[in-house]
């Protein structure tokens, strides 16, 4: 899926992601290759800045650990976090059934 798709959307589906347990970034990108059917393949360099925005507006917490000798920025949602993400898909499913509604209309055959 292209990214443009993604814009407006990506913040939404990681906090849902980050919902579940806290990972570090590319967990997340393998998460949501995964749960979309390997239709979303976000690159770092996308996700990354997404990861730091939601952490500087606090709603995420990052937490550094060694894993196999390497060091590891884990993030996880914190209670501000929670609460965006149901915020967020509230939005998300009133905008999905506004576009449903336009996408299901059928157009009125114009006669000339």
């Amino acid at each position: 899926m292209k990214g443009d798709a993604l814009r407006g959307h990506l913040d939404l589906l990681v906090l849902q992601v980050l919902a579940d347990n806290p990972m570090h970034g590319y967990a997340i990108i393998e998460e949501l290759k995964r749960r979309s059917g390997q239709a979303l393949e976000v690159p770092e360099g996308t996700l990354y800045p997404v990861l730091h925005r939601l952490e500087r507006d606090q709603l995420l917490e990052a937490t550094w650990a060694e894993v196999n000798g390497r060091r590891r920025k884990s993030y996880r949602l914190n209670q501000r976090g929670i609460a965006a993400l149901h915020e967020r898909r509230s939005g998300w499913t009133d905008f999905r059934a506004a576009v449903d509604s336009v996408l299901g209309a059928h157009p009125r055959a114009t006669t000339t």
